[in-house]
């Protein structure tokens, strides 16, 4: 969400912003609305003002026994009265659709990200580690698990339909294993506080956060109006809304192991084949809440510390700064790690760390107070995946695997796996 005053006051650079992410000038547009509503604020407070001096008057004149001028007064304060709820009317109508519209829009990029139409525009910003090297054929993750008896897709589509996964055994154990570890990394070696959120939460948390009203159709919804969480970004950036924070000196740092539930409504046709997209799978999500001047170190860190949990993995990935053209919605810059998948030859998004600035704040009116000021400004908020624990599993199975059929376990896993070395079954 936009201050339209700032649009106002920089109408070519809001423009600009927009033609960057591929959308026409809407900053015209706006402020015609912006002016509507703008006259229908000074007529109602013109009207209140004269209200209130002829409401003033009545009594003078009532007090000269001058009825006639009282009776004149009384008239013109009821034709006022009239004129205010008309007034309020229309300045309800003009803030209603200035509001459809800036809702709509989405963040604009930060003059550091390189402009593009779509993934092929990305930047490489770095990577880590090498390719490793087979001396057979590598196999990808649903031939292992489905070999093993441990993925089962045709339990999960009689009990729920397409895009669902049953698993089973040490496969199961290693992906709780691996949100575990995820979760003990960013708790006590990275300075996240650990929270448990709710899964179902109300149309202004998912409003808050960007993903409402532009993507309803990517999430579930109860029958009690309740959505089920597509990420934990929702409810731990919720955390701080319609709060003024006494201070934000230092960040505030949040992580949550959560199931995440999507309805994948735009990726029909693609990734059918394993567990890469699914319609519900875990994530241990990263949100960071800071003051307006550590928003740019705090992407910086976060990035680092998704970063890490590959690099304990021991897996090879790339981190691209993405272009205009592939951000999402609320972001005003991301990066995504992409890990390598020997099975699929390729890098495959496993996180993405993402920079807000105040777009999401001013949607969840969540502000702060700076130390020794009387003014509350909004806070800047940042999400990242820290990691996406179903692609992960991907990664460690198809990095890790053996040319037996097994797959060797992470020594950063064994202790989550009751000292395992190896998982599956030798063909």
């Amino acid at each position: 969400m936009y201050d339209i005053k700032w649009i106002r006051d920089n109408a070519k650079l809001f423009d600009e912003g927009l033609a960057r992410r591929g959308l026409t000038a809407r900053s015209a547009e706006l402020l015609v609305i912006d002016d509507e509503r703008r006259k229908a604020v000074t007529a109602v407070q013109g009207a209140q003002e004269a209200r209130n001096a002829a409401s003033k008057a009545i009594g003078q004149a009532m007090g000269r026994k001058d009825m006639a001028e009282a009776d004149r007064l009384k008239a013109e304060v009821a034709a006022l009265k009239d004129a205010m709820a008309e007034g309020e009317i229309e300045q309800a109508r003009a803030e209603t659709a200035l509001n459809a519209v800036l809702e709509a829009l989405p963040n604009l990029p930060l003059p550091e990200v390189p402009t593009g139409a779509d993934e092929h525009d990305n930047v490489e910003y770095r990577r880590h580690g090498e390719r490793p090297g087979f001396n057979f054929a590598p196999k990808q993750h649903f031939e292992l698990g489905e070999a093993w008896g441990e993925m089962d897709f045709e339990a999960a589509s009689r009990i729920s339909g397409a895009r669902f996964v049953v698993l089973r055994g040490e496969l199961a154990r290693m992906e709780r294993a691996l949100g575990q570890f995820m979760l003990d990394l960013h708790t006590r070696e990275h300075g996240y506080t650990e929270v448990s959120p709710p899964l179902l939460v109300r149309e202004q948390a998912v409003y808050g956060v960007g993903q409402l009203p532009k993507f309803e159709e990517d999430l579930f919804k109860t029958t009690s109006g309740h959505y089920l969480t597509s990420t934990a970004e929702v409810t731990l950036s919720n955390l701080v809304r319609e709060q003024i924070l006494d201070d934000l000196t230092q960040p505030l740092r949040f992580t949550a192991l959560t199931p995440c539930f999507r309805s994948e409504a735009g990726a029909a046709g693609r990734d059918t084949r394993g567990i890469l997209r699914q319609h519900q799978f875990w994530k241990c999500e990263l949100v960071s809440i800071t003051a307006p001047d550590q928003s740019g170190a705090e992407h910086e860190r976060m990035l680092s510390c998704a970063e890490e949990v590959l690099k304990r993995l021991g897996l090879h990935f790339r981190t691209m700064t993405l272009c205009t053209g592939d951000m999402g919605f609320s972001s005003a810059k991301t990066y995504d790690i992409e890990v390598w998948l020997p099975g699929q030859d390729t890098f495959r998004e496993i996180s993405s760390c993402s920079v807000c600035g105040d777009f999401q704040a001013r949607r969840m009116n969540a502000r702060f107070r700076p130390k020794g000021e009387r003014s509350v400004q909004y806070v800047h908020t940042l999400n990242g995946s820290g990691l996406a624990v179903g692609r992960t599993l991907i990664a460690v199975l198809e990095n890790y695997q053996n040319a037996d059929g097994t797959v060797t376990v992470p020594e950063v896993l064994r202790p989550y796996m009751g000292g395992v070395e190896q998982i599956g079954k030798a063909a």
